[in-house]
Order: structure tokens, then sequence, then C-alpha cells
């Protein structure tokens, strides 16, 4: 019997010897592209550094345009405002002509924002409404950059392992440029104070040329008459709506909990502590970089085990709301950042499996469009955080904790209730 076994392998050993295969041919296709993938990871790394580097800055522009902390926090929130609208349109377009022809000509423009902001803010008086004009100019540059990363690695990757890892690297890349900025901010900021406009068109020339030279996609399908390709897309929600819904809800809520402390920790740092500059950059980048090392940790560990990814995001959210409501018992300064730090690892946790779960359950020739509603969805979180926090720290403090904690549990609440990773829709 042993020996027929060895002439003629049975059906499992074939199959164990094909995934083993596979697996080989997985590693090498990854290693192939390396170059290619650092270049994508710029770009989300790039357009983060275009705006939360502005978060230290923003009590400094307070002061030098003579503008109220809602007025500043419009400065974050007009970049997401017109990212929201126009990432649907971009994500349309990569699925007919093509990933690099949105994402590249998106840098240049982000670019021109930067630059026009810069300007207005060195050479103009009344700078603050064309810093506004520079900023939505950024907003419509990011709307075809980072958005469209998404879809394209699954393009690139047919093993939903490699998607899954790659995933994690560009969600880590997106996480490192949020540690990343509040430390450059402030350290550009200590020359002069709208440096960061104006380092950030370099960040895109350098995006551009790594894009351009090390990244090729794949040819994008024949295009789909749009009539077809709007009843497409309306059928993927029609069949998978429930838990679609659910990311892109769980999506916005994680960013505006997030964007929401760091306005939140910028300006309670400046006030209340007197920690400014490039301390204050050190002390944001803390949470920050907890998060980061979270979806690294992540991106490498859920590979294609849904399940996983659904306890991820649900463990994640709750450490979140929990350790964010503790701050209702005190603000002392190493209490509350050591509670941030917890939120900043908790929503680590959900971010790449939210990401993974958007590329992978989604069919190619509508999956820029579908990743490109999540995106926004998220801008929606980022666009909100700093207002809504803006207008409650003129009430009594808890409130702050109590809304995002608040939020933060109806989020894990919807993830534990539609996010189904045995049901056929999420296959």
């Amino acid at each position: 019997m042993d020996h027929i076994e060895k002439l003629c392998p049975s059906s499992e050993a074939v199959r164990n010897k094909s995934s083993s295969a596979g697996k080989k041919k997985k590693s090498g296709e990854v290693s192939k592209q390396k170059w290619a993938i650092l270049s994508l990871s710029s770009i989300p790394l790039v357009m983060t550094l275009g705006n939360s580097m502005l978060i230290p800055v923003l009590p400094s522009m307070e002061k030098k345009l003579s503008i109220s902390s809602f007025q500043t926090s419009m400065v974050i929130t007009v970049y997401s405002i017109v990212a929201i609208f126009l990432i649907p349109v971009a994500g349309y377009l990569s699925d007919h002509i093509g990933r690099k022809k949105v994402i590249i000509p998106s840098l240049i423009i982000a670019g021109l924002g930067g630059l026009i902001s810069g300007w207005a803010a060195w050479k103009m008086d009344n700078a603050y409404w064309l810093i506004l004009v520079g900023r939505a100019l950024q907003g419509v540059g990011a709307a075809g950059a980072a958005p469209i990363v998404l879809p394209l690695v699954g393009d690139m990757f047919k093993n939903e392992d490699d998607v899954s890892s790659c995933l994690g690297l560009i969600e880590t890349s997106n996480t490192f440029g949020k540690v990343l900025s509040p430390i450059l901010g402030a350290v550009l900021a200590g020359f002069i104070w709208f440096l960061p406009f104006f380092s950030f068109p370099v960040f895109c020339t350098i995006s551009v040329i790594m894009v351009m030279l090390l990244v090729k996609c794949p040819e994008p399908s024949k295009p789909v008459p749009f009539k077809q390709f709007f009843t497409n897309v309306k059928k993927t929600f029609t069949e998978k709506g429930k838990w679609l819904y659910a990311i892109f809800f769980i999506g916005g809520i994680l960013m505006l909990v997030l964007f929401g402390i760091l306005f939140y920790l910028s300006e309670i740092f400046e006030t209340k502590y007197g920690i400014k500059d490039v301390k204050k950059g050190l002390f944001l980048a803390l949470p920050l970089g907890a998060l980061c090392l979270s979806s690294f940790i992540a991106g490498k560990v859920i590979k294609e085990n849904k399940v996983l990814m659904k306890w991820l995001i649900f463990g994640g959210i709750i450490a979140a709301a929990l350790s964010i409501l503790a701050l209702w018992l005190s603000i002392k300064l190493w209490f509350m950042l050591s509670m941030f730090l917890i939120a900043g690892v908790g929503i680590g946790l959900g971010l790449p499996c939210l990401d993974a779960l958007i590329t992978a359950g989604i069919e190619k020739e509508e999956r820029g469009t579908i990743s490109s509603i999540y995106s926004s969805m998220r801008f929606i979180g980022v666009a909100a955080g700093p207002p809504i926090i803006a207008l409650l720290m003129k009430m009594a403090t808890y409130w702050i904790f109590i809304t995002l904690s608040g939020l933060s549990i109806i989020a894990a609440f919807v993830a534990l209730i539609a996010i189904k990773p045995g049901a056929k829709s999420q296959n």
C-alpha cells in the first residue's frame, strides 16, 4: 500500500504539495515586488504627513493668523471634506483608466496645494482663506492618491496572504506617518511656522518619482459601460451590503476618535502643561507609535483568517473605548498618555483588518470604487474629529471622553453583529 501511495499520491498529498508550492511562489512574488511595495507605502506616508504635520502647528497658526480654535480646526477639516466627495470619483476612474494614471497626477496636484498654502502664509497679511484654498487643493490630490493604493495592492497580488501582509505594511506606513508627523511638523515649525506647508511638495515629488519608476500595475480590464458598472456596484451592495456598511462606519469612527484625540492632546499639552515645539511632537508620537506597531503586527498575523480579523477589530475598539473612558477619573499627564497609548494599540489592531476585509472581499472590477467609498468614510472621521473636539472643549472635559468612548462602543457593537466571516456574502 505504501508503495502504491508513493507511485500514486493521494489527492490530499497533492493538495498539500500544491499549497506548499503556492507558498513558495507567494514568497517569491512578494520579494520581487518589494520596491513596488515600498513605493506604494510612500503614498499614504506622504498624504499623512501633509495633514498630520499641521496638528502641532495649529496653536501657533491660531496666534499668527489671529483666528479661533474652530477656524484652525478647519485647516484639517477642509482637506478631508474635499477628499470625501472626490474619492469615489477617483476610485471609479482608477477602475477604468488604470491606478497609476490617477495616482501620479493626484500627487502633483497635492504638492501644488502645499505650495499655495505655504506662499499665502509667507507673503500675505490676511492669509487664512488662501491657506484653506491650498488645503482644499491638497484634498483633491489626496482623493486620488492614498485611497487608490488599497485596490492596487489587491490587483498586484492574487494570494490573500500576500494581500493582507502588504496591506498591513501600507497601514503601518500610514500610521508611521502619523508618528513622524508631530515630530517633523514641530521641528520644521520651530524654524518658520509655515515651513511644513513647503515641505509637502518635496515629499510628493519623491513619491511621484518612486511610483513612476518602480511600480508596474496590471493592465486594467476592458472598461465596463457605466450603466453595467453601476448595476454591478449595486449588486455588490445588495449581496454584501450589511458587512460593507459596517466596515465603512467602523473605519469612519476610528478616524474620528484618532484625530479627535490628536487635536485634544495638541491643545491640552500647550494650554495646560506648557509642552510645546519638539517636546510636544514627541509626546504626540507616543500613542501614534503604539498604533503603528500594533498595525504592523496585526497585518503580519491575520493572513486569510477572517474570524481573527473580526475579533481583533472588536477587541481593539473595546480596549480603545475603555481606556478613553478611564480618563474621566484623571487627566494627569502620564495617566492620560498611558490611556491614549492603549487606545492607539486598539485602533491599530483594527485598521489593517478592515483594509483586508474590504480588499479581499470585492471583485477586481469594482474594487477601486468600493474601497474608495471606504476611504471617504475614513476621511469623514478625519474631518469631523477636530471640530467636534473644539466644540466639546467649551463644555466640561468629561464630555470629550464620553463622546469618544461612546462612539467607539457603538462601532464595536456594529463589528460584533454585522461582520460574520462565515456568512456566504463575506466569502
